[in-house]
């Protein structure tokens, strides 16, 4: 069975893009983007939304010409080596190979992706993500802290889910990003206990 993690780069208060939706504050730099690509090695499978399917349909065509970084190369055949799975009520069609349209969200129909597949899986844009966290189909978050405060935008994590997580790993980067990388905890039973009564 594959793993399914949740990654984001976000601020330090939180956020993935600032309330203008910029995100440049958070462009890995080398040391950064080559853990990453490390990371992303095992996985097979990127299940995105629209918009952060829009954002990394970038690496179908640019990051690998000569003017370009190894790291960039390297993330560009990670990324297109890799399936896609695209849910959108507005797309039509797909621009990149590999690549599966779904209308909707079917947390069941994650959960049979991910019990079939012998490799990782990959989840992209915190409201997909957080569909995912609320269904408990997330094995792990993988999040890089950029060390800057931006005071509002788009969270990187939904409100309204509780998780219990177990921290797995963590880095310091000589920029100033921090890793951690964190196990979701099964939920704990609701049920009263015996003792309790």
């Amino acid at each position: 069975m594959g793993k399914l993690t949740y990654s984001a780069i976000a601020s330090l208060d939180g956020y993935i893009e600032d309330e203008q939706g910029g995100f440049g504050w958070a462009a890995p730099d080398e040391e950064v983007h080559a853990f990453v690509n490390d990371l992303e090695q095992p996985v097979a499978t990127y299940l995105y939304g629209r918009r952060m399917y829009d954002v990394m349909a970038y690496w179908q065509t640019e990051g690998d010409g000569p003017e370009e970084s190894p790291v960039s190369r390297d993330y560009a055949a990670i990324w297109r080596a890799a399936d896609k799975v695209v849910y959108s009520r507005t797309l039509t069609s797909v621009t990149t190979p590999r690549t599966r349209l779904e209308p909707t969200f079917d947390p069941d129909g994650v959960a049979r992706l991910r019990q079939a597949s012998d490799s990782d899986l990959s989840i992209g844009g915190p409201e997909l993500a957080g569909l995912a966290l609320a269904a408990g189909l997330v094995d792990e978050l993988h999040l890089f802290l950029v060390p800057v405060v931006v005071g509002g935008g788009k969270r990187a994590l939904p409100d309204g889910v509780r998780l219990d997580l177990t921290l797995l790993d963590e880095r310091r980067f000589a920029g100033g990003v921090v890793f951690l990388r964190y196990a979701v905890r099964p939920p704990r039973s609701s049920r009263v206990s015996d003792t309790a009564l």
